[in-house]
């Protein structure tokens, strides 16, 4: 249930004040166990929704406190997923009620539960296919806050000619944030920030290899871009897909107003 229709109760009588104030509360957060307290008011509060980072926990740990985000929300983003936490999801909820994404992340939705539509734009763009993980992460969080997305691919600058005819699509499609994952030396979020007029998020992956292998040459060199980038922490696919819908939204929101 959610505040708006506790208050239509109230207005109407239908609800009493004490068991209202108890929905109200448990909005804050509800607890698993002695394992997890899920925020499951983080949507309204601050935009972004509570989403589970798989990695470290038991796979048995992710399904319970999917359960409950489900039951809360209807709709929960796992990231960072093993095998086996996969194969627990999996016998745990029915197949029609996960979508997952190509790499790592689903969504475990209730029946009939869609997705938020924002009318919000973000584009994905990874150098090469070892950045996939992450620009996948990306891609699922800004689908989750109600983005419509898209996704270009293995364009990096060591083959630039692939890039020239995609970045010619993409200016017609005008998405209102791009993300750019790239490991390596990580240059193609400054050429991208150099040839579009939108918010660049890049993200620096932990490819590569020798000096500055792990993602650290890549954040050191998107760091020092000469073209105007925003940079989040190396494989930080949730945060960069957070940011670049926060933008795209608020950009969707402004245009219904017009």
């Amino acid at each position: 249930m959610e505040l708006k229709d506790i208050l239509s109760k109230i207005k109407n009588n239908e609800m009493e004040t004490e068991v209202a104030e108890g929905h109200i509360r448990s909005m804050g957060y509800v607890p698993v166990s002695d394992i997890a307290k899920v925020d499951i008011f983080r949507r309204h509060r601050t935009g972004i929704m509570e989403a589970i980072l798989a990695e470290g926990k038991d796979p048995e740990d992710v399904v319970e406190i999917a359960k409950v985000q489900v039951a809360a929300t209807g709709r929960v983003l796992i990231t960072r997923l093993g095998i086996k936490h996969m194969e627990s999801l999996e016998s745990s909820f029915h197949p029609g009620n996960i979508e997952w994404s190509m790499h790592r992340t689903a969504a475990v939705v209730h029946d009939g539960t869609p997705s938020p539509k924002t009318g919000g734009l973000v584009a994905i763009i990874t150098a090469g296919t070892a950045d996939i993980d992450v620009a996948e992460e990306a891609r699922m969080v800004a689908h989750e806050m109600g983005c419509e997305t898209i996704a270009i691919y293995d364009v990096g600058v060591a083959g630039f000619h692939r890039l020239v005819g995609e970045m010619i699509k993409l200016q017609d499609r005008k998405p209102d944030a791009i993300v750019v994952a790239a490991g390596r030396e990580g240059t193609l979020p400054t050429v991208v920030s150099g040839l579009v007029d939108v918010p660049v998020i890049g993200v620096p992956v932990s490819t590569g290899y020798g000096a500055g292998a792990k993602g650290e040459a890549a954040l050191l060199s998107m760091l020092q871009s000469c073209s105007v980038l925003s940079v989040v922490n190396i494989d930080a696919g949730f945060v960069a897909g957070s940011f670049a819908a926060r933008i795209a939204n608020t950009v969707a929101k402004a245009r219904s107003r017009d």
